[in-house]
């Protein structure tokens, strides 16, 4: 059986290698809009009086719709389209600089995906998962290590106010300084 450590560091890598594809400005808006995800996740729950109570009640409800804004947000940041500011800002450097800065940028975008998506898993104790994941615990061989990076995972030190809200706006700031 594979840890779900080892599954989280593979996809990290594959994000890594689909980042070097795509140059790192492009892998900077999935990243934004995990961000968004997160950012509309606590809105939704902290803000919203009638449907915060309603989702927060019901745990494999509350995960499965975080899940929903998470992937229709990451879904919606790697459509992005052929904008010529966003080809420019990759063709400033050399090819070899943006292959390095996309590895980069893509590692870190499928630390917040896959991270994102982890850790809302664990909180909600892997709903329709049960038969085929056994939730990281110190008698278990890695589990240990997996606990250490569940409490690193984004939505730890970021989905929660007032973190997310300055991250939404520092993400707002970069987008319009480099891109518009």
């Amino acid at each position: 059986m594979m840890s779900l450590l080892i599954v989280f560091y593979l996809f990290v890598f594959l994000f890594a290698v689909i980042g070097a594809m795509r140059g790192w400005a492009k892998e900077m808006l999935v990243i934004f809009s995990v961000i968004l995800a997160l950012a509309f996740i606590s809105v939704i729950e902290l803000l919203i009086p009638v449907l915060g109570p309603f989702i927060t009640s019901n745990p494999v409800l509350q995960y499965y719709i975080r899940i929903g804004v998470v992937i229709i947000m990451v879904f919606f940041g790697y459509q992005t389209p052929r904008i010529t500011r966003l080809a420019k800002a990759s063709e400033k450097r050399d090819r070899i600089q943006d292959v390095l800065l996309g590895l980069i940028m893509g590692a870190v975008s499928g630390y917040m995906v896959v991270g994102t998506i982890w850790y809302f898993a664990n909180v909600a104790n892997y709903p329709l998962l049960d038969n085929y994941v056994i939730p990281p615990s110190p008698q278990v061989a890695g589990g240990d290590a997996a606990l250490r990076v569940i409490r690193i995972l984004p939505p730890v030190w970021l989905g929660k106010p007032p973190n997310i809200y300055i991250a939404v706006v520092l993400a707002f700031i970069f987008v319009i300084a480099v891109f518009v």
